[in-house]
């Protein structure tokens, strides 16, 4: 069964604001872990207000391979989810199927 399909009007909208902040909440950590690790790996210098070329190179490497890895590790995630909820569903029917005799 849908479980949001369950929800009144009220708490599906509840539902989806609190999801809303939470992917909000995820995104500036994420937003916060990319600046904390490639501003610390690459600006090394601060003898001017702008960033020299390889600074700007590093930043951009780093925060590309840092969003990579963050899209490896959620689809991963997502992938180990979806197994589970397999199992759990596999589980479910075959329990159904000898408890019922």
């Amino acid at each position: 069964p849908n479980f949001q399909a369950q929800l009144s009007p009220l708490q599906q909208q509840q539902l989806m604001q609190n999801m809303e902040q939470m992917q909000m909440k995820d995104s500036l950590t994420m937003y916060t872990r990319l600046v904390d690790r490639c501003f610390g790996s690459c600006v090394t210098s601060f003898r001017s207000k702008s960033l020299d070329k390889s600074e700007i190179a590093c930043a951009e490497n780093c925060a590309s391979r840092f969003l990579k890895m963050t899209q490896r590790v959620g689809l991963r995630f997502a992938e180990h989810q979806a197994m589970q909820q397999q199992r759990a569903t596999a589980a479910a029917g075959g329990a159904a199927v000898t408890g019922g005799n």
